[in-house]
């Protein structure tokens, strides 16, 4: 049976448009990408200590390919300044940011709580609505700019 796509209302894109380009870069400003060794398999340039302890029921955000940090720390920054970030923002900075690289992989980014710090994951085929919403989505913002 496949999986159910739920549907969690922190998980909503903020319409395009209705952020303003000044409140984005700050929040783009504030947010931090420092990951979690709970969703790699390859430390890269990560200095998790200890190095990485990937578990069984995390998305890996290098599942399908070693994503550096500067690498995450652009598509972080990127997601944002595009208004891909949910709908409600805890103590200023927005929950969730997506993010989609070079070859179409979607990614999502989720704040550690009580944190302006980042972790961030890649959406798998067990997410494929969402996948889609945000390869949709993505691309409409992309082409406006």
């Amino acid at each position: 049976m496949p999986r159910r796509q739920g549907n969690n209302p922190k998980r909503r894109i903020v319409p395009k448009g209705k952020m303003t380009p000044e409140v984005l870069d700050q929040y783009a400003n504030q947010a931090s990408y420092t990951g979690s060794p709970h969703h790699k398999r390859n430390p890269a340039n990560y200095d998790f200590h200890p190095p990485v302890n990937p578990r069984p029921n995390k998305s890996l955000c290098d599942g399908s390919r070693t994503v550096t940090l500067d690498e995450a720390r652009d598509l972080l920054r990127e997601g944002i300044k595009r208004g891909m970030i949910s709908v409600y923002p805890e103590s200023g900075l927005p929950k969730y940011v997506w993010a989609v690289d070079s070859d179409g992989r979607v990614y999502e980014a989720k704040r550690d709580m009580n944190s302006p710090n980042y972790h961030g994951y890649e959406l798998g085929n067990d997410e494929d609505a969402m996948r889609r919403m945000i390869l949709k989505e993505w691309s409409l913002r992309c082409s406006a700019t």
